[in-house]
Formats: C-alpha cells, structure tokens, sequence
C-alpha cells in the first residue's frame, strides 16, 4: 500500500469518524434541548396552576370525578402532557391520561423530591405511569390542603409528565432518520469535500517524493551504468526550501558522487583488466621459452647419473614455470571473459558427446594416475529428451575441462571421476563427480572466489595446485551463459559439482 494512499485512507476515516461524533453529539444536544425547554415550560405551567388555587387537595376529596374533569380540562391543548395528583407516598389519586391504571399504582418519589427541592436543575427524569417507564421529563410541586396547620407535611403532590420526541429505539432507525435529514447531507458534503482537498494536498506534497522514488528506482533497476544517462538531471525541484528540497539536494549530491565514482572505477577497471591481459601477453612468450630450455636440459640428463641432483633441480624449476605459464594464461583468458564487450559465440549442440570428448582428452592423465574417468550415457528412457544446450562450445569445454582437472588434481589413485549430462526443463544439468577425500562445508562458499585455493596440503609454489583462477573461471563462464554451478561435497566420501545452462529450445 502506498503513502499516498494510506494517507488518504486516514483522512477519509478520521472525516468519517469525525461526521458520525458531529450527528451524534448534535443529535444528543437537540435531544438535551427539547428536554430543557419541555422541564422549563412544565415549571412555569405548575406554579402557575399551584398559585391560583390552593384548595387542589379539597376539589379532589370533594367530588373526585368533576376533579377528573376539571385536571383534564388544565391539560386539553397539551396532548403531549399527563397531570396526576399524589399523596404524600406516591400513590395515584387522579389522572388525566385515558388509560385506566391498576389499582394502587405509585409513582417513585425520588424524582419528584428532585424536582421540589433543586429548582436549578436542568431536568428531572421521572416515572411514566402511562408507558410504565422511568424515560420521562417531570415536574412536581407539592400541594397543601386549604386550611393547613403550620408544620403539617404536604397533603400530597401535583405530578405532570412531559413527553418529548423520542429518538427510534432501534438504531438502524436512528442512522437513517439521522441522514434523512438535510443536516446529514450537509455534513456528508464538507467531509466530502475536506477529503478531495486533502488528497489534492497530499498529492502535491508527495509529487516530489514520487519523482525521486522513480530516480532511485531508475538506477536500481538500470545500473549505474545505464541509470546515470537516463537519470533527470534534476529529479526534484531543489530550489525549495522544505524538507523535500534538502533531501533533493542530497540526492543530486549523492547522484553526483555515484558519477565521479562510476568513471573512475570504470577506468580503473578497464585498466586494470587491460593490464592484465596485456602482463599476461608479454609473460607467455618468455615463460614458454624457459619451458623449452628447462625440458631440453632435463632431456640431456635423463641417463646421467652424474647429473641426478641438477636434474631434480631442473623438475622443481620446470613444475613451477609450467604453474606459472598456467597461472598467466589462466589471468588472460580471466580478464578477456569480464570484458563488457565480451560476447557468446552460441550453438546448439549434444553435450553427451562434448563430455565423451573432454574424457578422451583426460583419459591419458587419468589412467596415469590410477583414476577411472568415464562419461556416463545418457539415459534412454521413455519420453526422456536428450541433453541439447544452446552454449559457447569453447568455453563449455573449458569449463567442464577445469572442473576435471581439478578433480583428478586431488583424486588419489583408485578413485573415480565421472561426467552426466540430464535435461531438465529449460536447463541441462552437467555435473563432474568424484569420490576423493572431499572438501570441508566451511570452504564450500568460498569454492569459487579468485585466488582461494581449498586444499591446505598443496603448496602453492612447488605443488601442481596453482593458485585458484580455474572454478573462477567455471562460475565466469556459467555466468556469461545465465546459467549457475553448486558444489556438494563431503569429507571422505567425494564431491559433485553441478553446472546448469541453458536448454536448446
């Protein structure tokens, strides 16, 4: 989810929450107000009834049905309003409202003893004898007989029931009486409009910030190589002042850095790797000739017994200039595969056969010492399609030739290295295997760096191990192909490396 629209989910929410708190609360203050004005109205309507006659308790005693009347005539142009008179223990005595009441109904005087005594209050809510509810606006005022003795309790009192309209029990009801009035669609209307305001602010504010994630996602996804040329000059507007100009300006700053930094290591690399191929040019020459001349002088004194200690002299020499002669052409083909120019010369061929190849050319070696070197077939099963590749077939063998050298470097006599080759989907699997003394789980991920050398008990300047660039050169290859190797391994049981390239269609 993006910021902007997390923010505008927010803003869109907090209207909404806010819209609902505003009906609420206006509908709770109209309902607060309605109740007031009711409690206010039925003050001034009982005292002026109590003050006019003071005989209400004598009327009643008198002739209780023309007391009926004569209630029902005080409230006639107020439908909404029931008067009853009480005793002083609640009971009902008279009634104006129509429905007949079980006898000995009471009304609670908690209520009404409110009403009396706090006259500031802003309403009392009090029993409904009518809909046998305690949800209503009362008034009371006591009332006293007309000849009263000073100190005597109150005969009994006046108790009027205000009715005001009530909101729907139902709130389902509530909601949509609420919207159904015109106050609901003005409010609907400024969230509404508040809403399309913020997200025209939230996407000016965060234009920039867009225009500078679609920089950084340029260069991420182009390299700095192709992103640099393609990168706005000025990605933002840098001549603001604001949070966004200052990261802009750091950016542009950074972008600027990256430039000067790319060039000069792509010189460096250029240089370095011309360097390379350059030393390892002029080294192959020199080194091929005092090859030569170390093989003629151990040809000369291969039956001489007098020269027996220069002879084991001159094989040191030869061992480690032929290392040395591999180790430079090693460094030459190495530098000429990570030219960017380098490219592919493609075809699709049967790798079964190219193994069966680099095993004859290995058969010799192998035999020599004591290593049995096969090329497995491949399997003819049904439905089973042949191992075709689309690959560099020079570099193909050199690859795989490397991954058997270095097998046999490290088989002792008796072992065996075996070639496959198996096709699996939109890949064929090559893999050399062996069951030599194996390689430590520690130094597997480090196999295939330039320079490591896994195998402590060869030394470097007398061995035949050389000095590491042959797996560099199979994870190069693989990679120019888009292809990939993984090794498995285990002490005392061998090792398996297998490559993955790409399937001929």
């Amino acid at each position: 989810m993006s910021v902007r629209l997390k923010l505008a989910l927010t803003i869109f929410a907090t209207g909404l929450v806010t819209a609902l708190l505003v009906v609420a609360t206006v509908v709770y203050s109209f309902q607060r107000f309605e109740n007031e004005t009711a409690y206010r109205r039925g003050m001034a309507f009982l005292g002026r009834v109590v003050s006019m006659y003071d005989n209400i308790f004598d009327m009643h005693e008198q002739s209780p049905e023309e007391f009926q009347r004569w209630l029902r005539g005080l409230v006639l142009y107020e439908p909404d309003t029931e008067l009853y008179l009480l005793d002083a223990k609640g009971l009902i005595l008279a009634k104006t409202g129509p429905s007949p009441l079980k006898p000995g109904s009471h009304v609670a005087l908690g209520p009404v003893r409110e009403s009396i005594e706090r006259m500031d209050t802003s309403y009392v809510m009090g029993d409904d004898p009518e809909r046998m509810d305690a949800g209503a606006v009362i008034v009371a005022k006591p009332v006293q007989r007309a000849i009263a003795q000073t100190g005597a309790p109150n005969a009994g009192y006046l108790y009027l029931v205000l009715h005001t309209q009530q909101l729907p029990a139902d709130r389902w009801d509530v909601l949509r009486s609420s919207f159904a009035r015109p106050v609901m669609g003005l409010v609907i209307a400024v969230v509404a409009f508040t809403t399309l305001l913020a997200l025209l602010i939230i996407s000016a504010v965060t234009q920039p910030l867009r225009t500078l994630t679609q920089a950084v996602a340029t260069l991420s996804q182009r390299g700095l190589a192709e992103g640099l040329t393609v990168a706005p000059t000025s990605p933002l507007p840098a001549h603001t002042g604001d949070e966004f100009g200052q990261l802009t300006r750091a950016f542009e700053m950074l972008l600027d850095t990256c430039r000067r930094q790319w060039n000069a290591l792509r010189r460096t690399d250029h240089f370095r790797r011309e360097g390379v191929s350059n030393l390892s040019h002029d080294l192959r020459s020199p080194l091929t000739a005092t090859v030569a001349c170390l093989e003629t002088l151990d040809g000369r004194w291969a039956g001489s017994a007098e020269r027996s200690d220069d002879r084991r002299l001159v094989e040191i020499a030869l061992r480690n200039a032929r290392n040395a002669a591999g180790l430079v052409r090693s460094l030459g083909d190495l530098a000429k595969l990570d030219e960017p120019e380098y490219s592919l010369r493609r075809e699709a061929v049967d790798v079964s056969e190219l193994l069966d190849d680099i095993a004859l050319r290995f058969a010799e070696r192998a035999a020599q010492q004591g290593v049995v070197l096969r090329a497995l077939p491949v399997a003819d099963g049904a439905g089973a399609p042949p191992p075709h590749a689309r690959i560099d077939v020079e570099l193909f063998e050199r690859a795989i030739a490397n991954l058997v050298d270095n097998a046999l470097k490290f088989c002792p006599g008796g072992s065996t290295v075996t070639l496959a080759a198996e096709r699996r989907e939109d890949r064929v699997e090559v893999s050399v295997a062996d069951d030599g003394p194996g390689i430590a789980a520690a130094e597997l991920p480090m196999l295939f760096d330039r320079f490591y050398q896994s195998r402590p008990t060869v030394a470097p300047a007398t061995g035949d191990g050389g000095r590491g660039l042959g797996l560099a050169i199979v994870k190069r290859i693989l990679e120019l192909h888009g292809g990939e190797v993984a090794v498995e391994s285990t002490l005392g049981l061998g090792t398996r490396v297998t490559t993955r390239w790409p399937a001929a269609v």
